[in-house]
């Protein structure tokens, strides 16, 4: 087991620890087990806060949890310093809002899925509390199962009851100046080759840095990602500017074998026999490139930014279909690709609404006086000539 939740004693706990190995078990990716693995390291520590058994948690606890997740700011190794003046406030050149200390509705709707997760495990197997603690409410649906079939397993009904809402969040995307800004900002021809081909695939972050050398074929300018959840082979193309960069980032490494790692480091690093070598670029080593073109630039743009822009910029073009988007995005679902990028782009309705109101401002024309083409006989015959008989 990769990822195990240990008590204050240095023993693993039990009831984690099984359902962890059944999550892995399952085909889910390391990445979601340390998830979900922290979040209950979170609930096993409030439980014991509150002095109450794991096996006997009631929807009181997940109230009361939601409630201090919503009021308390995150623990942080070290104190903010340079991010300091700018935590949860919003950037005046993206217009996107910088993280605060705080957690997000999404972390926390996050957290009661685990929980209800781990809840659900036990309950199939008569362990745990007989109700799941994580309630819902079925308002506007009548009773919950009212129409079960006694031959299905019951599923859980109606939205979570201390879920807290989630904004709607409209894609962010870089325009044209914007993308030709960060990307002089960029130092050197590998992020210049990593990011222009994260804009022209909109693949994530994880899936362009799992790039093997196989993975990339010349000819046909495609690279093959390994996709996030499903973890299927899929090529993706990529743009003639993407691959020039590449190959110039390429030349300058000295050449990228079939098994070997696309996105290394430029200096050289001493491994474990005392050899120097390169080593993969990292996720956070690819947040420090973003970082240092951002303070150039006074942005916060994110590679999911470079994700929304591809998208973007697909579905407003008329040669590409939706089903291309969502291909290419690689969504499971088609209407998550509608809900997300099938949307009016504020910038678009706020220049026309600016053009309603340049037309209320203008002058009007003065109106053309009744009588305009008529004679003032047959008017005066009409209504009269003002005197009386």
């Amino acid at each position: 087991m990769a990822w195990l939740v240990y008590d204050d004693a240095g023993d693993a706990v039990a009831p984690i620890a099984e359902f962890l190995r059944d999550f892995a078990a399952r085909g889910n990716s390391q990445g979601s087990v340390r998830s979900y693995a922290y979040v209950l390291l979170r609930w096993w520590r409030w439980l014991d806060a509150v002095g109450v058994e794991w096996d006997r948690a009631t929807p009181a606890e997940v109230r009361d949890l939601t409630l201090w997740l919503q009021l308390h700011p995150k623990p942080r190794r070290s104190p903010r310093t340079g991010s300091a003046a700018t935590a949860g406030t919003v950037n005046p050149v993206t217009g996107k809002r910088y993280l605060d200390d705080h957690y997000a509705a999404r972390t926390i709707r996050h957290n009661n899925a685990v929980i209800s997760a781990f809840y659900e495990f036990f309950g199939d197997q008569g362990l745990g509390p007989v109700a799941n603690p994580v309630a819902r409410d079925h308002r506007g649906q009548g009773r919950a199962n009212a129409h079960h079939n006694p031959m299905e397993r019951f599923r859980p009904e109606g939205r979570v009851r201390y879920n807290p809402k989630v904004p709607r969040r409209r894609p962010r995307a870089l325009d044209d100046d914007a993308w030709g800004a960060l990307f002089d900002a960029l130092g050197s021809n590998r992020d210049r080759a990593l990011l222009a081909m994260a804009v022209s695939n909109g693949a994530r972050a994880a899936e362009i840095l799992g790039l093997r050398g196989s993975d990339v074929d010349w000819g046909n300018q495609q690279v093959r990602v390994i996709r996030k959840g499903t973890r299927a082979e899929q090529w993706l193309p990529g743009s003639n500017e993407a691959f020039v960069w590449l190959r110039l980032y390429v030349a300058e490494v000295g050449g990228i074998g079939p098994g070997d790692p696309v996105w290394v480091t430029l200096r050289k690093r001493r491994s474990a026999d005392g050899s120097m070598s390169r080593i993969p670029l990292t996720y956070e080593a690819l947040r420090a490139v973003l970082r240092r073109a951002n303070q150039k630039l006074g942005t916060n743009w994110s590679m999911h930014d470079l994700r929304h822009t591809c998208a973007l910029r697909m579905a407003g073009d008329e040669g590409v279909s939706l089903r291309d988007v969502q291909t290419i995005l690689g969504h499971a679902h088609l209407e998550t690709t509608a809900e997300i990028y099938l949307v009016e782009d504020e910038r678009h309705t706020i220049e026309r609404v600016a053009e309603h109101l340049a037309r209320l401002a203008e002058p009007k024309p003065d109106p053309v006086p009744v009588d305009h083409g008529y004679r003032p006989s047959d008017l005066a015959v009409l209504f009269g000539d003002g005197t009386l008989a």
